[in-house]
């Protein structure tokens, strides 16, 4: 299947790339016009950030996924990645400030990963 709609998937369909032709992915990508994974997720990670931050200070989303509880026993090991420090870190990758996302359209702007 594919997710861009009708007309992509008419347009794979032509180019006729088997697998045995042994293609990169990134190629594929560029010829069919569809942005890498890695970057539509984590538009898609910050566009929810940006609704959880419009929220007011006393919804529920707000007390139970921006806070850290830190009386909770964690495993051995690497510590798992929050969704806080996650969001910090494509926050910092994409220069992006948090006071932006206040402004929905653009905190859009801010976030948009355009098509190829």
């Amino acid at each position: 299947m594919c997710s861009r709609g009708a007309a992509a998937c008419l347009q794979w369909r032509k180019e006729a790339i088997l697998r045995r032709d042994r293609v990169r992915n990134e190629v594929i990508r560029d010829r069919v016009g569809v942005a890498p994974i890695e970057e539509k997720l984590t538009q898609h990670r910050l566009r929810w950030f940006g609704h959880v931050q419009r929220r007011p200070p006393e919804a529920p989303v707000r007390n139970g996924v921006l806070e850290r509880v830190d009386n909770v026993k964690r495993g051995r090991g690497r510590p798992k990645l929050t969704c806080d420090e996650s969001v910090k870190r494509d926050l910092k990758d994409w220069n992006i400030s948090k006071e932006i996302a206040l402004d929905r359209s653009a905190w859009r702007l801010a976030i948009n990963v355009p098509e190829s």
